[in-house]
């Protein structure tokens, strides 16, 4: 994936996220750091167009979400289903957790990040 330039703010933004990051995403960067994960490595709070995505595995195309309770609102239902169709035509496939999965399940959501790194790379978006 070739570098892109990143606008100031999302730089910031995303240092900041890195460093102010929730106790689920901690937990769950503690098992994908390192190259724990099948030796991928993961970016954490990584830029992606205009987005901020939480873990990404350039290698595989893999992004994971942790949603906390304000993704349950319309509006923000509405903007991640946007985002996640603009990753997708990007070439990524984007898995979604809640706050309450990492939390509670922390070996099975660490199974699906497994199953969905190690399955077949998607095929490259087409040109529009």
């Amino acid at each position: 994936m070739p570098h892109r330039s990143v606008p100031a703010p999302n730089k910031r933004n995303a240092r900041a996220m890195r460093r102010e990051m929730t106790p689920a995403e901690v937990r769950l960067w503690l098992r994908l750091n390192r190259r724990q994960l099948d030796g991928l490595r993961f970016r954490r709070q990584a830029t992606l167009g205009n987005y901020i995505v939480d873990f990404f595995c350039p290698e595989r195309h893999l992004i994971v979400e942790i949603d906390g309770d304000h993704h349950g609102h319309d509006a923000v239902v509405v903007a991640d289903a946007a985002r996640t169709t603009w990753l997708e035509t990007q070439g990524h496939r984007v898995l979604r957790f809640s706050n309450s999965d990492v939390m509670s399940n922390l070996d099975g959501v660490y199974m699906a990040i497994w199953e969905a790194a190690t399955a077949p790379l998607p095929k490259s978006p087409t040109a529009i």
